[in-house]
């Protein structure tokens, strides 16, 4: 299995070995939750943008309609 080293300061590595022992698991197994855990996080947001993009795109014109203030001027209104 592919591996990383990770370089922590002194204070981060004593940190860490503190949450692991109150949580009673082990460096590595810590620091590879927080890792999948927040690479699970990014793909939730990341399927989450996608989404609202989708929804927004679905729309548009009611949304255009709900806020004009927000729409951006016509091509011929901006010069």
């Amino acid at each position: 299995m592919p591996a990383l080293n990770v370089e922590f300061s002194d204070r981060e590595l004593e940190d860490l070995r503190q949450i692991a022992k109150e949580r009673g698991t082990s460096m590595k197994a810590l620091v590879r939750e927080a890792a999948a855990a927040d690479i699970a996080r990014h793909r939730a947001l990341q399927e989450g943008a996608e989404t609202f993009r989708r929804f927004f795109a679905a729309h548009a014109e009611e949304f255009a309609a709900a806020f004009p203030d927000d729409e951006p001027p016509a091509k011929d209104e901006a010069a």
